[in-house]
């Protein structure tokens, strides 16, 4: 079973649209138990990250996240609050992954919003991905280049478009808003 954590800031429907097309069974959930027993867990974000961690707090579920041993997916402010820090709020993330989630600067249209081609391909959520396949982006932040990245894109310099440390996997782009590319990218982590 797919646990997507429900903290009141994804856009979490057309995941669970994109998991159905995939045949697969997910439950949006915010139940501590449901999510530390589930196969695979998504955690998905859109909005402010301050107020994204202050929800995740309340529900106790930055300490439950942080002890998850199975997969884990963070899709764009997903994947920004696993990093120590963020600019946006200046408030710390979960501290999985050493780095700071950065503001791009004033000289680029923000948010960057559209689908930008992604290279450097690492790891098994890439399976089948080519280096300059486009996925779908809407973000203001991102995470520069760190040991952990397997994958990137450029917009006003080169970022981390995807990020691993042990279990804990991350993708900036929109899984389930880029097409065919995004879908087998689920596909894939669901496979792990």
């Amino acid at each position: 079973m797919i646990a997507i954590i429900d903290y009141g800031a994804g856009n979490t429907k057309s995941l669970q649209f994109a998991l159905d097309r995939l045949g697969v069974k997910s439950v949006l959930t915010s139940d501590l138990n449901i999510i530390l027993n589930a196969d695979k867990v998504i955690f998905p974000g859109q909005g402010a990250a301050k107020s994204a961690m202050e929800k995740l707090k309340q529900q106790r579920l930055d300490k439950l996240i942080l002890n998850l041993k199975q997969p884990v997916l963070g899709i764009c402010l997903g994947m920004q609050l696993l990093c120590e820090f963020t600019e946006e709020g200046n408030i710390e993330g979960l501290g999985i992954i050493e780095g700071t989630v950065k503001r791009f600067t004033n000289e680029v249209k923000v948010p960057q919003m559209g689908w930008n081609s992604i290279h450097r391909l690492n790891g098994p959520l890439f399976d089948g991905i080519e280096a300059g396949a486009y996925m779908y982006l809407v973000h203001s932040y991102f995470v520069p280049e760190l040991k952990e990245t397997m994958a990137i894109s450029n917009y006003n310099g080169v970022y981390s478009v995807a990020l691993q440390k042990d279990n804990f996997y991350g993708v900036q782009f929109h899984p389930e808003k880029s097409s065919t590319k995004g879908q087998l990218l689920l596909n894939n982590f669901l496979k792990l």
